[in-house]
């Protein structure tokens, strides 16, 4: 009554796919990466480049090649600028931590302090101090 299916269906697990795979701890590597160079973007519109070396080490230790780094000023508020490093750091450290790599765990952790304290503690002039 029905005719019989003649190709694969396409639900079908492709394990024997010709292209490369990643592990887990490659896939967790470059999450990372990108986490803390986009921080390091961030550490550096703030001007913060003690902090943002050590973030840059991290960076070439994942990619294996020190990152590109700029000053792409976006003129934003430095208020607005620690709130963003405060949310990457963050994603940074439950990155970290899920791949077990202590450096960059406290490295994120350190980075979540220094912003958070930069946010509590504005300068008497209205400007925010920069979280070294």
């Amino acid at each position: 009554m029905y005719e019989p299916i003649r190709s694969p269906s396409v639900h079908t697990p492709a394990d024997d796919a010709d292209f490369p795979h990643r592990s887990r701890e490659e896939e967790l590597d470059i999450q990372l990466a990108g986490h803390l160079a986009a921080l390091l973007a961030v550490t550096d519109e703030l001007g913060l480049g003690t902090a943002g070396d050590r973030i840059a080490e991290q960076v070439a230790r994942l990619r294996g090649a020190p990152p590109a780094r700029h000053a792409g000023l976006t003129d934003a508020a430095p208020a607005d600028l620690h709130r963003r490093a405060h949310t990457l750091a963050g994603r940074a450290l439950l990155v970290a931590a899920s791949r077990a790599d202590t450096t960059a765990a406290i490295l994120a952790a350190e980075r979540m302090d220094a912003h958070a304290a930069a946010l509590a503690d504005p300068a008497p002039s209205g400007q925010l101090v920069g979280a070294h």
